[in-house]
């Protein structure tokens, strides 16, 4: 797959990630009950599918972590998110946290278009200001290496 290629399919594998965990908050669907689901769309066919499915298991393995490190983010309950900016955080964090071969840069990049096209009015800055902040405590190295660059 050509890098262009890999970026889309990457970009694409986020936005039906986004999708998987708005279903499973609103609908209550577990991890298996989502692959099997998400495997059986077309839409899977153009995703980056180790990706989706890397972030899918972790995301739903660690999500009581993520949110943890979530609400020391955020400016009100946690349970007060919209799911779309609570879905968008997981990504984001989990990202920041483990992907550490994709640049912070990108991740947030990444995350503050997820909230543009599916999110709130105004919720793209909420997303830059909450994974800015994570990325400034999981990436400091990262940061510090660019300041100095």
């Amino acid at each position: 797959m050509a890098s262009g290629e890999s970026t889309g399919a990457r970009t694409r594998a986020r936005e039906l990630l986004l999708q998987a965990l708005y279903q499973k908050q609103i609908a209550g669907h577990d991890c298996p009950e989502l692959l099997s689901q998400f495997r059986e769309q077309v839409a899977y066919q153009r995703v980056d599918q180790e990706f989706f499915e890397e972030l899918l298991r972790a995301i739903c393995d660690q999500q009581t972590e993520l949110e943890q490190r979530i609400d020391v983010l955020i400016d009100r309950p946690l349970d007060q998110l919209d799911p779309v900016e609570l879905g968008i955080l997981l990504i984001g964090v989990y990202e920041l946290q483990s992907r550490i071969d994709i640049p912070y840069r990108v991740v947030i990049n990444e995350c503050v278009n997820l909230a543009r096209r599916f999110g709130a009015m105004d919720g793209h800055k909420y997303i830059n200001a909450c994974l800015d902040a994570a990325a400034r405590s999981l990436r400091e190295v990262e940061i510090r290496a660019e300041g100095s660059g």
